[in-house]
C-alpha cells in the first residue's frame, strides 16, 4: 500500500507540473486534521473533521452565506405553498457532476430526480445514516420528495417547519448520483463524486488526502470570476498537536485551526492577539461561534436542590464569568448574560434578554430563600473542562456553597446525562443548523436526552416552542423565540456559562479564510498569494 501511496503521489506530482506552465505558480491550500477523517459520503458527514472535507466536493439545494442567512446554491430560487407545508425548488440547468467513468459520457448535468435519489437515501434505514433524524416526523408520509420535472424538486411536509431551509444546508443533504453510489456501494465512502468545486485525487488514509480544482464547477464570485480560487487543497492526519503546530510554523501548512494550550501563549498574548512578532508573517480570524457552554441541572434526579429555582438562579449568579473567560480562556468567548441562544444567531439581543451577571450578594439572598442547608452537590465534567469545573467550585464555596468536582470519561459522562444519572453535569450545544429552534429543542419536554438532558418541562415553553417551529413569518417567529429564552433565564435549568469562539491561524498569503459562526471550511473563496 505504501508504495501504491507514492505511485500515486508521483502520478500527481506529474499531473500538478503539467496542469500549469510555471509549477511555482500552483495554489494548494494546506492543513491538517488531527483526527482523520472516516468517510467522505455526505451521508456520514457528523463530524467536523468529514464536514469540512465532504464540504469541498458536493453541494446542496441552498447554501449559508457568512452572515448563516440561506443562500441559492444548486436551487435558483424556490417558494413555499400549502401553509408552508410544500417548498418548490427551481434548479440551475449547468451544475454537472465530476468528470468520472461512471456516467457513459464522462458527466452529466444534476436534475430534480438526483435529489429524491439522495433525500431518500437518506432516510432509508438500511443505510444507517447519523443524519436520517433531519428528515425524521417533519416529512409527509407520501410523495415527500418529487420531481416536477428535471428541474423543479418539491419538498412535502406534514406540518409547516419555519427551520428547514436552514436544516437543508447541512452536508446531509448534499446532492450524489445514484450511478456511482450503485457502482462503489460502501467504498462510496472513498470515491466522493459531486459536485463541488473541488474532486478527489488521492486519499490515503491516515496520511494525506489530495484534491484539485473541479473544471466543471458552475459558481462565481461578484466580480464574475470562477470559483475556487485556488487549485487544489491537501489535508494531513498528523495525530500530534505539536507537530501540527511546529508544521505550520515551518510553513508547511497555511491553516490551523484554534491553538492548543501547551503553545498558546507563544504566539498569543494576554487578550488572544497575535503577538507583535507575528503580525507580519500571521493572520488571526476570531468569530463568534454557534456554541453555547453550559452546566446542567437535572430536574428529575436525586438532588433537592437541582430542582429548586431558587437555587439554580443563585449559581448563575455566582460565577464570575468575565474572569473565568479571562483567566482560563485567554479571553476566547463571550460570557452568557443573555439567555441560551449564543452571539451572531437571532434573536440574540443583548438588551432585550439580559440574564445573570456576577452578584454574589443575591446569589446568598436566593440560597436563604431556597433553604440551603449545606448539602454537597456534584459536579460532572470530563478532563478537559476540569479546570473550569475547579475554578466554578471556587466560585460557589464563596457563597457558601459545597460543589465537588467529578472527573470522568466523556463516553461515560454521555452515558450519564442520557440514563438521567446525573444530578448537575458541564454540557455544550454546538448548533446543527443556524436556527434557535435547534438549541430551545434541548428544553422542548416532549423531547427525551439527548437533547432534554436537564429533563426540563414547562407547559408556556412546550406551547411557544411549538407555535414557532410552525410559524413562516419570520420576524413573529423570533419574537416567540425571545420570549422562549426569557422563560429559560427566569427557570434557570443550567448554569449559562459562555458563547464560545472561532480562532483560525493563517499564513500571510492567505486570505478569505475567515470562518462563520458555524465554523464552516469554504476553500472555494481561499485565495493562496
Amino acid at each position: 500500500m505504501r508504495f501504491l501511496y507514492i505511485f500515486l503521489l508521483i502520478c500527481l506530482s506529474t499531473f500538478l507540473q503539467c496542469k500549469k506552465a510555471e509549477p511555482s505558480k500552483l495554489k494548494i491550500f494546506k492543513y491538517n486534521q488531527s483526527s482523520g477523517i472516516s468517510s467522505l459520503d455526505p451521508a456520514f458527514a457528523k463530524n467536523q473533521a468529514n464536514i469540512w472535507a465532504v464540504s469541498q466536493m458536493f453541494n446542496g439545494l441552498v447554501q449559508l452565506d457568512s452572515n448563516l442567512q440561506v443562500a441559492p446554491c444548486i436551487a435558483k430560487n424556490w417558494e413555499f405553498s400549502n401553509e408552508g407545508k410544500t417548498i418548490t425548488f427551481h434548479l440551475r440547468t449547468d451544475v454537472y457532476f465530476h468528470q468520472v467513468d461512471v456516467f457513459e459520457q464522462a458527466s452529466r448535468t444534476v436534475n430534480a430526480h438526483d435529489f429524491v435519489y439522495s433525500f431518500a437515501r437518506i432516510v432509508n434505514p438500511s443505510l444507517a445514516s447519523p443524519g436520517s433524524w433531519i428528515f425524521n416526523e417533519k416529512i409527509a408520509d407520501n410523495q415527500a420528495f418529487v420531481a416536477l420535472n428535471d428541474s423543479t424538486f418539491q419538498l412535502n411536509l406534514k406540518e409547516a417547519f419555519g427551520p428547514m431551509l436552514g436544516i437543508l444546508t447541512m452536508p446531509y443533504c448534499f446532492v450524489v448520483p445514484k450511478e456511482a453510489v450503485e457502482k462503489y456501494g460502501l467504498d462510496f465512502r472513498a470515491h466522493p463524486i459531486g459536485t463541488g468545486p473541488f474532486q478527489l485525487k488521492v486519499w490515503e488514509e491516515g496520511t494525506a488526502l489530495v484534491a484539485l480544482k473541479n473544471p466543471l464547477y458552475f459558481e462565481k464570485d461578484s466580480k464574475n470570476q470562477s470559483l475556487p480560487y485556488v487549485d487544489g487543497f491537501k489535508i494531513t492526519f498528523m495525530e500530534s498537536k505539536k507537530m501540527e503546530y511546529l508544521s505550520f510554523m515551518k510553513g508547511d501548512l497555511d491553516m490551523i485551526s484554534g491553538i492548543d494550550k501547551s503553545f498558546v501563549n507563544e504566539i498569543l498574548d494576554e487578550n488572544a492577539q497575535l503577538q507583535t512578532q507575528w503580525t507580519q508573517s500571521l493572520r488571526l480570524y476570531k468569530a463568534p461561534y454557534l456554541n453555547t457552554e453550559y452546566l446542567g441541572f437535572n430536574q428529575s434526579g436525586t438532588s433537592n436542590f437541582a430542582q429548586n429555582k431558587a437555587f439554580r438562579q443563585a449559581i448563575n449568579y455566582c460565577i464570575n464569568k468575565e474572569s473565568m473567560i479571562q483567566f482560563l480562556r485567554k479571553g476566547m468567548g463571550h460570557p452568557a448574560h443573555n439567555g441560551f441562544i449564543p452571539k451572531s444567531l437571532a434573536p440574540y439581543n443583548e438588551q432585550k434578554t439580559l440574564g445573570y451577571t456576577y452578584q454574589p450578594e443575591k446569589a446568598k439572598a436566593l440560597l436563604a430563600a431556597a433553604g440551603y442547608d449545606g448539602s454537597e452537590l456534584i459536579l460532572h465534567t470530563n478532563e478537559t473542562y476540569k479546570d473550569m469545573a475547579l475554578y466554578i467550585a471556587k466560585e460557589a464555596e464563596k457563597v457558601g456553597v459545597k460543589l465537588k468536582v467529578e472527573v470522568v470519561q466523556p463516553s461515560l459522562l454521555r452515558e450519564w446525562m442520557v440514563s438521567g444519572e446525573v444530578d448537575f453535569f458541564r454540557g455544550s450545544w454546538v448548533a446543527d443548523y443556524p436556527d434557535a429552534e435547534n438549541y430551545f429543542s434541548l428544553f422542548y419536554s416532549k423531547n427525551t436526552a439527548p437533547p432534554n438532558y436537564t429533563r426540563f418541562a414547562n407547559p408556556q415553553f412546550d406551547k411557544l416552542y411549538e407555535a414557532a417551529v410552525k410559524e413562516a413569518n419570520e420576524p413573529l417567529r423570533m419574537h416567540l423565540y425571545t420570549q422562549m429564552d426569557s422563560i429559560l433565564i427566569e427557570e434557570a435549568p443550567v448554569v449559562f456559562l459562555y458563547y464560545d469562539e472561532i480562532m483560525r491561524i493563517t499564513q500571510q498569503n492567505i486570505s478569505g479564510a475567515k470562518p462563520n459562526a458555524s465554523n464552516a471550511l469554504d476553500i472555494k473563496y481561499i485565495q493562496k498569494l
